[in-house]
Protein backbone atom coordinates (compact mmCIF):
# COMPACT_ATOMS: atom_id res chain seq x y z
CA UNK A 1 0.00 0.00 0.00
CA UNK A 2 0.96 3.05 -0.88
CA UNK A 3 2.54 5.77 2.42
CA UNK A 4 0.87 9.11 2.83
CA UNK A 5 3.09 12.20 2.40
CA UNK A 6 1.26 15.27 2.93
CA UNK A 7 1.42 18.22 1.16
CA UNK A 8 0.96 21.18 3.30
CA UNK A 9 -1.37 24.11 1.75
CA UNK A 10 -0.78 27.53 2.97
CA UNK A 11 -2.64 29.01 6.07
CA UNK A 12 -4.22 31.47 4.22
CA UNK A 13 -5.88 28.96 1.71
CA UNK A 14 -8.23 27.26 3.85
CA UNK A 15 -10.40 25.12 1.18
CA UNK A 16 -9.54 23.96 -2.08
CA UNK A 17 -10.78 25.03 -5.41
CA UNK A 18 -12.23 23.34 -8.55
CA UNK A 19 -9.62 24.78 -10.17
CA UNK A 20 -6.98 23.37 -7.89
CA UNK A 21 -8.37 19.61 -7.51
CA UNK A 22 -8.80 19.70 -11.34
CA UNK A 23 -5.00 21.02 -11.73
CA UNK A 24 -3.55 18.95 -8.58
CA UNK A 25 -0.58 16.75 -9.65
CA UNK A 26 1.40 14.55 -7.25
CA UNK A 27 4.67 15.84 -6.27
CA UNK A 28 7.76 14.82 -8.03
CA UNK A 29 8.97 13.68 -4.55
CA UNK A 30 5.88 11.19 -4.33
CA UNK A 31 6.67 10.30 -7.54
CA UNK A 32 10.00 9.58 -6.81
CA UNK A 33 8.78 7.56 -4.06
CA UNK A 34 5.86 6.08 -4.89
CA UNK A 35 3.86 7.64 -1.96
CA UNK A 36 0.39 9.75 -2.31
CA UNK A 37 -0.04 13.41 -2.10
CA UNK A 38 -2.42 14.93 0.02
CA UNK A 39 -4.44 18.18 0.06
CA UNK A 40 -6.22 19.48 2.84
CA UNK A 41 -9.96 20.47 2.26
CA UNK A 42 -10.58 20.79 6.44
CA UNK A 43 -12.68 18.94 8.50
CA UNK A 44 -11.35 15.99 7.74
CA UNK A 45 -12.04 16.37 3.76
CA UNK A 46 -8.32 15.00 1.77
CA UNK A 47 -7.85 15.00 -2.06
CA UNK A 48 -5.08 12.19 -1.76
CA UNK A 49 -2.71 11.62 -5.56
CA UNK A 50 -1.69 8.82 -6.50
CA UNK A 51 2.08 8.54 -7.85
CA UNK A 52 0.74 7.52 -11.28
CA UNK A 53 -1.92 10.66 -10.99
CA UNK A 54 -5.17 9.22 -9.50
CA UNK A 55 -7.39 11.77 -7.59
CA UNK A 56 -9.34 10.06 -4.64
CA UNK A 57 -11.42 11.76 -1.78
CA UNK A 58 -11.21 10.51 1.84
CA UNK A 59 -12.50 11.54 4.87
CA UNK A 60 -10.75 11.22 8.08
CA UNK A 61 -12.41 10.87 11.57
CA UNK A 62 -12.68 9.80 15.13
CA UNK A 63 -14.22 6.77 15.70
CA UNK A 64 -17.33 7.73 18.14
CA UNK A 65 -16.87 4.50 20.35
CA UNK A 66 -13.29 4.54 21.24
CA UNK A 67 -12.24 8.01 19.47
CA UNK A 68 -9.35 5.91 17.25
CA UNK A 69 -8.76 7.80 14.27
CA UNK A 70 -10.32 6.00 10.78
CA UNK A 71 -10.72 7.05 7.45
CA UNK A 72 -13.71 6.31 4.65
CA UNK A 73 -13.30 6.85 1.15
CA UNK A 74 -16.03 9.08 -0.94
CA UNK A 75 -15.08 7.86 -4.14
CA UNK A 76 -12.57 9.26 -7.07
CA UNK A 77 -12.17 12.89 -8.70
CA UNK A 78 -13.69 13.58 -11.62
CA UNK A 79 -16.98 11.46 -10.69
CA UNK A 80 -17.25 13.37 -7.79
CA UNK A 81 -16.45 16.78 -8.01
CA UNK A 82 -15.50 18.79 -4.85
CA UNK A 83 -18.39 19.91 -3.95
CA UNK A 84 -20.21 16.64 -3.83
CA UNK A 85 -17.29 15.73 -1.64
CA UNK A 86 -18.08 18.37 0.73
CA UNK A 87 -21.75 17.48 1.04
CA UNK A 88 -20.74 14.12 1.88
CA UNK A 89 -18.09 15.29 4.62
CA UNK A 90 -21.35 17.08 6.03
CA UNK A 91 -23.20 14.28 6.55
CA UNK A 92 -20.81 12.78 7.95
CA UNK A 93 -20.03 14.84 10.52
CA UNK A 94 -23.99 14.96 11.17
CA UNK A 95 -24.03 11.45 11.91
CA UNK A 96 -20.97 11.70 14.11
CA UNK A 97 -22.57 14.70 16.12
CA UNK A 98 -24.78 12.08 16.91
CA UNK A 99 -22.42 9.78 17.74
CA UNK A 100 -23.01 6.89 14.61
CA UNK A 101 -19.93 5.83 12.90
CA UNK A 102 -20.41 7.05 9.33
CA UNK A 103 -18.52 4.32 7.46
CA UNK A 104 -20.41 1.53 9.59
CA UNK A 105 -23.48 3.52 8.60
CA UNK A 106 -23.05 3.54 5.20
CA UNK A 107 -22.25 -0.30 4.96
CA UNK A 108 -25.55 -1.01 6.80
CA UNK A 109 -27.48 1.17 4.84
CA UNK A 110 -26.21 -0.70 1.58
CA UNK A 111 -26.55 -4.27 2.99
CA UNK A 112 -30.39 -3.09 3.72
CA UNK A 113 -30.62 -1.77 0.31
CA UNK A 114 -28.86 -5.38 -0.96
CA UNK A 115 -31.58 -6.99 0.95
CA UNK A 116 -34.69 -4.65 -0.48
CA UNK A 117 -33.37 -5.25 -4.05
CA UNK A 118 -33.37 -9.01 -3.46
CA UNK A 119 -36.76 -9.02 -2.08
CA UNK A 120 -38.18 -7.18 -4.97
CA UNK A 121 -36.84 -9.52 -6.93
CA UNK A 122 -37.47 -12.72 -4.87
CA UNK A 123 -41.39 -12.04 -5.66
CA UNK A 124 -43.58 -15.04 -5.33
CA UNK A 125 -43.85 -15.51 -9.23
CA UNK A 126 -40.02 -15.85 -9.32
CA UNK A 127 -40.38 -18.39 -6.68
CA UNK A 128 -42.67 -20.53 -7.93
CA UNK A 129 -40.85 -20.76 -11.32
CA UNK A 130 -38.17 -21.53 -8.87
CA UNK A 131 -39.81 -24.36 -7.41
CA UNK A 132 -41.42 -25.59 -10.43
CA UNK A 133 -38.02 -26.23 -12.17
CA UNK A 134 -37.11 -28.63 -8.90
CA UNK A 135 -40.74 -30.17 -9.08
CA UNK A 136 -40.02 -31.26 -12.89
CA UNK A 137 -37.84 -33.91 -12.04
CA UNK A 138 -40.58 -35.67 -9.79
CA UNK A 139 -43.81 -35.40 -11.60
CA UNK A 140 -44.83 -35.93 -15.45
CA UNK A 141 -44.16 -33.04 -18.03
CA UNK A 142 -48.05 -32.70 -18.31
CA UNK A 143 -48.33 -32.79 -14.29
CA UNK A 144 -45.91 -29.63 -14.48
CA UNK A 145 -48.05 -27.91 -17.14
CA UNK A 146 -50.81 -27.84 -15.02
CA UNK A 147 -49.51 -26.74 -12.06
CA UNK A 148 -48.35 -23.68 -13.34
CA UNK A 149 -51.35 -23.11 -15.64
CA UNK A 150 -53.16 -23.10 -13.16
CA UNK A 151 -51.34 -20.38 -10.79
CA UNK A 152 -51.04 -18.71 -13.95
CA UNK A 153 -54.59 -18.84 -14.12
CA UNK A 154 -55.93 -18.26 -10.28
CA UNK A 155 -53.04 -16.79 -8.45
CA UNK A 156 -50.18 -14.70 -10.33
CA UNK A 157 -52.14 -12.65 -11.58
CA UNK A 158 -52.66 -11.40 -7.61
CA UNK A 159 -49.71 -11.83 -5.63
CA UNK A 160 -47.00 -12.63 -8.80
CA UNK A 161 -45.28 -9.86 -8.33
CA UNK A 162 -45.12 -9.45 -4.34
CA UNK A 163 -42.47 -10.01 -2.02
CA UNK A 164 -41.78 -13.63 -1.46
CA UNK A 165 -42.10 -12.48 2.15
CA UNK A 166 -44.72 -9.90 2.42
CA UNK A 167 -47.03 -13.26 1.55
CA UNK A 168 -49.91 -13.08 3.76
CA UNK A 169 -52.56 -15.49 4.55
CA UNK A 170 -55.51 -13.14 4.51
CA UNK A 171 -54.49 -11.92 1.30
CA UNK A 172 -54.77 -15.76 -0.32
CA UNK A 173 -57.57 -16.74 0.93
CA UNK A 174 -59.08 -13.87 -0.16
CA UNK A 175 -58.09 -14.54 -3.90
CA UNK A 176 -59.50 -17.92 -3.69
CA UNK A 177 -62.47 -17.60 -1.99
CA UNK A 178 -64.55 -17.18 -5.58
CA UNK A 179 -63.13 -20.06 -6.68
CA UNK A 180 -64.86 -21.88 -3.82
CA UNK A 181 -68.05 -19.88 -4.11
CA UNK A 182 -68.03 -21.44 -8.03
CA UNK A 183 -67.85 -24.75 -6.55
CA UNK A 184 -63.99 -25.71 -7.71
CA UNK A 185 -62.96 -26.95 -4.34
CA UNK A 186 -60.83 -29.75 -5.93
CA UNK A 187 -59.07 -26.69 -7.19
CA UNK A 188 -59.06 -24.91 -3.96
CA UNK A 189 -57.42 -27.73 -2.40
CA UNK A 190 -54.81 -28.16 -5.69
CA UNK A 191 -53.87 -24.44 -5.73
CA UNK A 192 -53.13 -24.51 -1.79
CA UNK A 193 -51.23 -26.88 -2.03
CA UNK A 194 -48.89 -25.73 -4.44
CA UNK A 195 -48.88 -22.72 -2.73
CA UNK A 196 -47.72 -24.32 0.51
CA UNK A 197 -44.64 -26.04 -1.63
CA UNK A 198 -43.35 -22.70 -3.16
CA UNK A 199 -43.72 -20.84 0.64
CA UNK A 200 -41.62 -24.11 2.28
CA UNK A 201 -39.38 -24.14 -0.51
CA UNK A 202 -38.59 -20.82 0.03
CA UNK A 203 -38.30 -21.06 3.92
CA UNK A 204 -35.83 -23.79 2.85
CA UNK A 205 -33.77 -21.49 0.96
CA UNK A 206 -33.46 -19.07 3.85
CA UNK A 207 -35.78 -16.39 2.16
CA UNK A 208 -38.85 -16.77 5.01
CA UNK A 209 -38.52 -17.60 8.40
CA UNK A 210 -42.03 -20.11 8.67
CA UNK A 211 -44.74 -20.75 5.67
CA UNK A 212 -47.27 -17.98 6.67
CA UNK A 213 -49.97 -19.90 4.71
CA UNK A 214 -49.48 -23.50 6.38
CA UNK A 215 -53.05 -23.80 7.43
CA UNK A 216 -54.68 -22.03 4.86
CA UNK A 217 -57.31 -25.27 3.50
CA UNK A 218 -58.59 -25.51 6.82
CA UNK A 219 -60.67 -22.39 5.83
CA UNK A 220 -62.06 -23.39 2.79
CA UNK A 221 -64.82 -26.62 1.94
CA UNK A 222 -63.31 -30.07 1.68
CA UNK A 223 -63.84 -31.51 -2.07
CA UNK A 224 -66.53 -34.58 -1.50
CA UNK A 225 -64.61 -37.20 -3.41
CA UNK A 226 -65.74 -38.46 -6.62
CA UNK A 227 -65.28 -42.00 -8.12
CA UNK A 228 -64.32 -42.48 -11.24
CA UNK A 229 -66.94 -43.88 -13.40
CA UNK A 230 -66.53 -47.15 -14.01
CA UNK A 231 -68.80 -50.85 -14.39
CA UNK A 232 -70.28 -53.14 -12.11
CA UNK A 233 -68.10 -57.21 -12.23
CA UNK A 234 -71.07 -58.14 -14.56
CA UNK A 235 -70.55 -56.55 -17.11
CA UNK A 236 -66.84 -57.24 -17.88
CA UNK A 237 -68.01 -59.73 -20.63
CA UNK A 238 -69.71 -56.29 -22.70
CA UNK A 239 -66.86 -54.69 -22.18
CA UNK A 240 -64.26 -57.27 -23.80
CA UNK A 241 -66.97 -58.05 -26.09
CA UNK A 242 -66.90 -54.04 -27.38
CA UNK A 243 -62.88 -53.82 -26.95
CA UNK A 244 -62.73 -56.57 -29.57
CA UNK A 245 -65.01 -55.40 -32.19
CA UNK A 246 -64.34 -52.06 -31.41
CA UNK A 247 -61.89 -50.02 -34.10
CA UNK A 248 -58.88 -49.61 -32.16
CA UNK A 249 -55.16 -48.91 -32.78
CA UNK A 250 -53.21 -52.27 -32.17
CA UNK A 251 -51.28 -49.61 -29.27
CA UNK A 252 -53.82 -48.77 -27.69
CA UNK A 253 -56.26 -51.85 -27.44
CA UNK A 254 -53.00 -53.92 -26.03
CA UNK A 255 -52.92 -51.15 -23.41
CA UNK A 256 -56.20 -51.02 -22.59
CA UNK A 257 -55.74 -55.01 -21.81
CA UNK A 258 -53.04 -54.37 -19.81
CA UNK A 259 -54.19 -52.10 -17.97
CA UNK A 260 -56.87 -54.55 -16.87
CA UNK A 261 -54.83 -57.43 -16.44
CA UNK A 262 -52.34 -55.40 -14.08
CA UNK A 263 -54.05 -53.23 -12.32
CA UNK A 264 -52.39 -50.16 -12.53
CA UNK A 265 -53.01 -46.52 -13.16
CA UNK A 266 -53.68 -45.03 -16.62
CA UNK A 267 -50.13 -43.18 -16.60
CA UNK A 268 -48.24 -45.51 -14.77
CA UNK A 269 -49.63 -47.87 -18.01
CA UNK A 270 -48.69 -45.66 -20.74
CA UNK A 271 -45.54 -45.13 -19.75
CA UNK A 272 -44.12 -49.18 -19.25
CA UNK A 273 -40.46 -49.47 -20.24
CA UNK A 274 -39.54 -52.78 -21.96
CA UNK A 275 -36.14 -52.13 -19.19
CA UNK A 276 -38.84 -52.59 -16.62
CA UNK A 277 -40.11 -55.84 -17.74
CA UNK A 278 -38.08 -58.58 -16.12
CA UNK A 279 -39.14 -61.38 -18.02
CA UNK A 280 -37.60 -64.25 -16.59
CA UNK A 281 -38.86 -63.69 -13.10
CA UNK A 282 -42.34 -62.57 -14.32
CA UNK A 283 -42.22 -59.10 -12.73
CA UNK A 284 -43.12 -55.71 -13.91
CA UNK A 285 -40.80 -53.04 -11.62
CA UNK A 286 -41.57 -50.08 -11.93
CA UNK A 287 -39.43 -46.95 -10.30
CA UNK A 288 -41.01 -44.61 -7.35
CA UNK A 289 -40.45 -41.59 -9.72
CA UNK A 290 -43.55 -42.75 -11.97
CA UNK A 291 -45.23 -43.56 -8.96
CA UNK A 292 -48.19 -41.58 -7.50
CA UNK A 293 -47.26 -42.21 -4.04
CA UNK A 294 -43.56 -42.00 -4.95
CA UNK A 295 -42.51 -45.30 -4.15
CA UNK A 296 -41.44 -48.58 -6.48
CA UNK A 297 -44.23 -50.87 -7.08
CA UNK A 298 -43.81 -54.47 -7.95
CA UNK A 299 -46.50 -56.51 -10.29
CA UNK A 300 -46.51 -59.84 -10.75
CA UNK A 301 -47.08 -60.58 -14.51
CA UNK A 302 -49.20 -63.47 -15.09
CA UNK A 303 -49.23 -65.85 -18.82
CA UNK A 304 -51.85 -63.44 -20.19
CA UNK A 305 -50.02 -59.97 -19.25
CA UNK A 306 -47.04 -61.34 -20.98
CA UNK A 307 -49.04 -62.90 -23.98
CA UNK A 308 -49.78 -59.14 -24.40
CA UNK A 309 -45.81 -58.37 -24.25
CA UNK A 310 -44.85 -61.15 -26.60
CA UNK A 311 -47.64 -59.00 -29.49
CA UNK A 312 -46.14 -55.84 -28.93
CA UNK A 313 -42.25 -56.92 -28.87
CA UNK A 314 -42.47 -57.31 -33.09
CA UNK A 315 -43.71 -53.58 -32.90
CA UNK A 316 -41.75 -52.04 -29.97
CA UNK A 317 -39.12 -54.13 -28.76
CA UNK A 318 -36.19 -52.21 -30.42
CA UNK A 319 -37.68 -49.35 -28.56
CA UNK A 320 -38.22 -47.72 -24.80
CA UNK A 321 -41.44 -48.03 -24.49
CA UNK A 322 -43.83 -51.14 -24.71
CA UNK A 323 -46.70 -48.96 -25.80
CA UNK A 324 -44.94 -46.51 -28.56
CA UNK A 325 -46.37 -42.93 -29.84
CA UNK A 326 -48.80 -42.39 -32.47
CA UNK A 327 -46.95 -39.74 -33.92
CA UNK A 328 -43.42 -40.38 -32.33
CA UNK A 329 -42.31 -44.01 -31.60
CA UNK A 330 -39.48 -43.17 -29.50
CA UNK A 331 -42.41 -42.04 -26.89
CA UNK A 332 -45.00 -43.44 -25.00
CA UNK A 333 -49.03 -43.48 -26.53
CA UNK A 334 -50.51 -40.53 -25.07
CA UNK A 335 -51.82 -41.02 -21.33
CA UNK A 336 -55.78 -40.12 -22.57
CA UNK A 337 -55.87 -42.53 -25.55
CA UNK A 338 -57.28 -44.99 -23.21
CA UNK A 339 -60.13 -42.83 -22.19
CA UNK A 340 -60.61 -41.56 -25.89
CA UNK A 341 -60.74 -45.35 -27.07
CA UNK A 342 -63.34 -46.07 -24.55
CA UNK A 343 -65.37 -43.10 -25.01
CA UNK A 344 -65.28 -44.10 -28.56
CA UNK A 345 -66.94 -47.62 -27.85
CA UNK A 346 -69.60 -45.58 -26.73
CA UNK A 347 -68.17 -45.88 -22.48
CA UNK A 348 -68.08 -41.94 -22.40
CA UNK A 349 -69.60 -40.95 -18.49
CA UNK A 350 -69.51 -44.46 -17.88
CA UNK A 351 -66.09 -46.03 -17.79
CA UNK A 352 -62.24 -44.47 -17.58
CA UNK A 353 -59.47 -46.00 -17.65
CA UNK A 354 -58.48 -45.18 -14.27
CA UNK A 355 -62.58 -47.13 -13.97
CA UNK A 356 -60.72 -50.47 -15.03
CA UNK A 357 -58.55 -50.59 -11.40
CA UNK A 358 -62.16 -50.09 -9.38
CA UNK A 359 -63.57 -52.83 -11.35
CA UNK A 360 -60.70 -55.12 -10.61
CA UNK A 361 -60.69 -54.30 -6.73
CA UNK A 362 -64.93 -54.82 -6.52
CA UNK A 363 -64.67 -58.27 -8.07
CA UNK A 364 -61.48 -59.41 -6.44
CA UNK A 365 -62.96 -58.10 -2.82
CA UNK A 366 -66.16 -60.00 -4.01
CA UNK A 367 -64.09 -63.12 -4.72
CA UNK A 368 -63.13 -62.87 -0.82
CA UNK A 369 -59.78 -61.76 -1.74
CA UNK A 370 -57.10 -60.48 0.86
CA UNK A 371 -58.49 -56.69 0.88
CA UNK A 372 -54.58 -55.87 2.12
CA UNK A 373 -53.35 -57.44 -0.84
CA UNK A 374 -55.94 -56.02 -3.41
CA UNK A 375 -55.01 -52.66 -1.80
CA UNK A 376 -51.11 -53.34 -2.12
CA UNK A 377 -51.68 -54.34 -5.96
CA UNK A 378 -53.68 -51.00 -6.34
CA UNK A 379 -50.23 -49.13 -4.94
CA UNK A 380 -52.79 -47.40 -2.39
CA UNK A 381 -51.21 -46.13 1.20
CA UNK A 382 -52.82 -46.74 4.18
CA UNK A 383 -54.64 -44.38 5.31
CA UNK A 384 -54.17 -45.53 9.13
CA UNK A 385 -50.18 -43.59 9.70
CA UNK A 386 -49.13 -46.02 12.37
CA UNK A 387 -50.58 -49.13 10.61
CA UNK A 388 -48.89 -48.11 7.79
CA UNK A 389 -45.39 -47.63 9.59
CA UNK A 390 -45.71 -51.36 10.61
CA UNK A 391 -47.14 -53.15 7.64
CA UNK A 392 -43.87 -53.08 5.22
CA UNK A 393 -45.71 -56.06 3.28
CA UNK A 394 -46.54 -55.79 -0.64
CA UNK A 395 -48.39 -59.35 -0.06
CA UNK A 396 -46.05 -59.71 -3.17
CA UNK A 397 -46.50 -64.10 -2.75
CA UNK A 398 -50.61 -63.41 -2.41
CA UNK A 399 -51.09 -60.57 -5.00
CA UNK A 400 -49.70 -63.68 -7.60
CA UNK A 401 -52.13 -65.95 -7.06
CA UNK A 402 -54.46 -63.38 -7.12
CA UNK A 403 -53.50 -61.53 -10.32
CA UNK A 404 -53.56 -65.21 -11.79
CA UNK A 405 -56.88 -65.71 -11.02
CA UNK A 406 -58.38 -61.97 -12.24
CA UNK A 407 -56.05 -62.75 -16.03
CA UNK A 408 -57.83 -66.04 -15.89
CA UNK A 409 -61.41 -64.72 -15.00
CA UNK A 410 -60.76 -61.67 -17.72
CA UNK A 411 -60.37 -64.36 -20.19
CA UNK A 412 -63.13 -66.29 -19.09
CA UNK A 413 -64.96 -63.11 -20.01
CA UNK A 414 -63.74 -62.53 -23.28
CA UNK A 415 -64.72 -66.46 -24.53
CA UNK A 416 -66.12 -66.18 -28.33
CA UNK A 417 -64.71 -62.50 -28.63
CA UNK A 418 -60.95 -63.55 -27.61
CA UNK A 419 -58.91 -60.95 -25.72
CA UNK A 420 -55.07 -60.58 -27.06
CA UNK A 421 -53.95 -62.08 -23.91
CA UNK A 422 -55.03 -65.22 -24.37
CA UNK A 423 -52.60 -66.02 -27.22
CA UNK A 424 -54.91 -68.66 -28.29
CA UNK A 425 -56.02 -66.97 -31.65
CA UNK A 426 -54.74 -64.51 -33.77
CA UNK A 427 -56.90 -61.53 -33.78
CA UNK A 428 -57.63 -59.11 -36.80
CA UNK A 429 -57.71 -55.35 -35.33
CA UNK A 430 -58.38 -52.52 -37.55
CA UNK A 431 -56.46 -49.27 -37.50
CA UNK A 432 -57.94 -45.82 -37.60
Amino acid sequence: MEKVEKKRRDTSCDRLSDSKVKTAKPSEEAKAKGTMTTLLDGDGLELRITAAGSKLWAFKYSKPVDKKRTNMSFGTYPEIFLSQARERRREARALLAQGIDPKLHREEQIAIAKAEQESSQNTFEHMAAKWLDLKRHSVTEEYAKDSWRSLEMYVLPFIGSVPIDEIRAPKVIELLRPLEADGKLETVRRLCQRVNEILDYSVNHGLLVANPCSAIRKVFKKPTKKHMPTLKPDELPLLMADIANGRLEHATRCQIEWSLHTLVRPGESAGTRWDEIDMEARVWNIPEDRMKMDRPHRVPLTPQALSLLERMKPISGHRPFVFPGRRDPLEHINDQSANAALKRLGYGGRLVAHGLRSLGSTTLNEQGFNPDAIEAALAHADENEIRRAYNRSDYFEQRIKMMGWWSDHIEKASQGNLSLASGQRALKVVGN
